[in-house]
């Protein structure tokens, strides 16, 4: 099950897209208001969101702008401001597609699917430097040598990886990579941070960049590759 964010304002239309997506099987959270659903894909992990451009509070691109970099999951624009100005704009700021209104929700439905199915496809195994993580095994090695991550830091670690280039929150880290942890806080992510950046050493360590008034983000300066 997908967990969904709609972020849209008109009654009608956000019980036709919440109608749909849980008829779909998603499970879906719906927000009214542009500066009540700023943070929540900051501190929560949605595989998606569905955003209006019009909004209460703020603009659909003021949250373009506010999420750009910071939070994972592909927005997909669903808005009545079709001109090609606007659906550039969208898409520049971070959009993964837009779908103008009037609409058909099976089609926004596809979509999101198809979305989906492209976040889905990943390789087991990441290298960079001389460190080769191996997702199944949940194992990361130097030269055939266990690093012996915690799990709690492999957690930190590959919620990073996944979201390559992206500044990632502590609170994010704290509700998604540490969710097991009930005595987490954003403090015990700087520790765990500091402990796997010892463990990989060098070069592989210099790819986990602090990003300050933020948190952390995963970028090797050649680039994680297939193992």
């Amino acid at each position: 099950m997908s967990k969904i964010l709609v972020v849209e304002d008109e009654p009608a239309i956000a019980a036709r897209v919440v109608k749909g997506l849980l008829k779909a099987g998603h499970d879906v959270c719906l927000e009214t208001r542009g500066d009540v659903a700023m943070k929540r894909p900051l501190v929560e992990n949605f595989d998606l969101v569905v955003l209006d451009i019009n909004l209460p509070g703020l603009s659909g691109f003021d949250l373009l702008e506010a999420w750009h970099t910071r939070q994972a999951a592909p927005i997909i624009v669903l808005s009545a401001r079709t001109g090609l100005e606007d659906r550039l704009a969208a898409f520049d700021s971070g959009a993964v597609d837009f779908v103008s209104k009037p609409f058909f929700v099976e089609e926004l439905e596809a979509r999101i699917r198809t979305r989906l199915r492209l976040k889905e496809v990943s390789t087991d195994v990441v290298a960079w430097a001389d460190v080769r993580l191996d997702r199944t095994a949940r194992s990361v090695t130097r030269d055939g040598q266990e690093l012996g991550l915690t799990k709690h830091e492999l957690n930190v670690l590959l919620y990073l990886i996944e979201r390559p280039g992206r500044a990632v929150s502590r609170a994010q880290l704290v509700s998604c990579a540490l969710s097991t942890d009930g005595d987490a806080s954003e403090r015990t992510v700087d520790s765990h941070m500091a402990r796997v950046r010892k463990k990989l050493g060098g070069a592989a360590s210099t790819a986990l960049q602090t990003v300050w008034g933020i948190g952390y983000r995963f970028r090797p300066t050649d680039g994680p590759t297939p193992g």
